[in-house]
C-alpha cells in the first residue's frame, strides 16, 4: 500500500472526485513485492517515490526506487557544502548592488 500520497483532485473532471490522502494499492506481482519487502528489511533501505504521474487512462502511477540512507558523515558534508553554496549566493549578491 502507497500510504501519505497526496494526489490532488482535478477540478475539470468531475464534481465527484477522489480522496486525495487515502491508502492506495500498490499493483505489483507477489513476488515484486516480496523482493521490495525482504530488501526494505535491511539495514537502512527504503522506499522512495522517484515520478508520480497519470496514465492516459487517468490511473496514478508512481516509480518507486529502493535507497539507501546517507552515512553521519555524508549528511555534515551536504550540509558544509549548501552552506557554502548559500554564502557565495550572499556575497555575490551584496557585491552586485
Amino acid at each position: 500500500w502507497l500510504q501519505g500520497a497526496h494526489i490532488a483532485d482535478y477540478e475539470a473532471a468531475s464534481y465527484n472526485g477522489h480522496e486525495p490522502r487515502r491508502p492506495r494499492r500498490l499493483l505489483l506481482h507477489r513476488a515484486q513485492i516480496a523482493e521490495l519487502a525482504r530488501q526494505v528489511e535491511q539495514r537502512g533501505l527504503t522506499l522512495i517515490p522517484l515520478r508520480l504521474y497519470l496514465n492516459k487512462r487517468g490511473l496514478a502511477k508512481v516509480e518507486i526506487a529502493v535507497a539507501r540512507g546517507r552515512r553521519q558523515y555524508d549528511k555534515r558534508e551536504a550540509i558544509a557544502k549548501r552552506d557554502a553554496e548559500r554564502e557565495m549566493e550572499r556575497a555575490l549578491r551584496r557585491n552586485n548592488r
